[in-house]
């Protein structure tokens, strides 16, 4: 890889062993990736192969049985909770399957909240999330609540809590599982072109291969192991 290019992720050698009632299960094995600034990656695989939790361990949200991560040039294998936490604020959005949008709290409270925690300022933060609302569609949805939303409006608003902080690396979990062909189109649209806005890289795990397609490269896990897709 030419030098001029700026890894923000890399995993060396990478496994992931837990336990189950038969004995030790072995979910990734030795898995090496490296992703780039700017770049769109996406992991295929079928269920259970593997794919997100490598996604979950790539942005720091779990700790891996062994192996190294560098995100965006820290170890994360040698931080605590605590500093995997503060490193991954502002440098790393996550959009999960679920959307995992807190029911009482409004579009615009979802997207702000996590910036408030952060240590901005409430009017900052209320402002950015407002500036992200809009970037994805939904300036008239702010004062909405998630039972008010359609599938289509809520992941919406998962990807602009993700994409508010400006993160240098975003990751997508299955970003149109729960949306049909037509929406979950949208939202790769939508999320390539975030991606293009902020000069961020792009993680994507999904099962759909025509979307994969539209990505820069295609990795498959398999029995948690990943290989590159031509």
């Amino acid at each position: 890889m030419n030098q001029a290019v700026t890894l923000l992720c890399r995993a060396e050698q990478l496994s992931k062993v837990i336990d189950a009632p038969d004995g030790q299960l072995t979910i990734l094995s030795k898995v090496n990736l490296t992703v780039a600034a700017g770049e769109a990656v996406a992991i295929l695989g079928a269920s259970g192969s593997g794919k997100s939790t490598l996604l979950g361990l790539l942005a720091g949200l779990d700790q891996a049985t062994s192996g190294s991560i560098w995100l965006d040039a820290i170890c994360l294998d040698q931080c605590n909770e605590d500093e995997r936490a503060a490193h991954r604020s502002g440098r790393v959005g996550f959009v999960f399957q679920s959307f995992q949008l807190l029911p009482t709290l409004t579009a615009l409270e979802n997207v702000s909240l996590p910036l408030e925690l952060s240590g901005q300022h409430r009017h900052d933060a209320r402002q950015r999330a407002l500036t992200a609302l809009n970037q994805v569609g939904l300036s008239a949805r702010v004062n909405h609540y998630p039972r008010q939303l359609s599938g289509g409006e809520q992941q919406r608003v998962a990807i602009a809590r993700a994409c508010a902080p400006a993160p240098r690396i975003l990751f997508a979990d299955e970003p149109t599982g729960n949306l049909d062909a037509a929406t979950g189109s949208r939202i790769i649209d939508l999320l390539l072109q975030l991606r293009a806005n902020l000069g961020a890289a792009l993680v994507l795990v999904t099962h759909d291969a025509a979307l994969a397609a539209r990505c820069d490269r295609r990795l498959l896990m398999t029995d948690g192991q990943l290989e590159p897709l031509t």
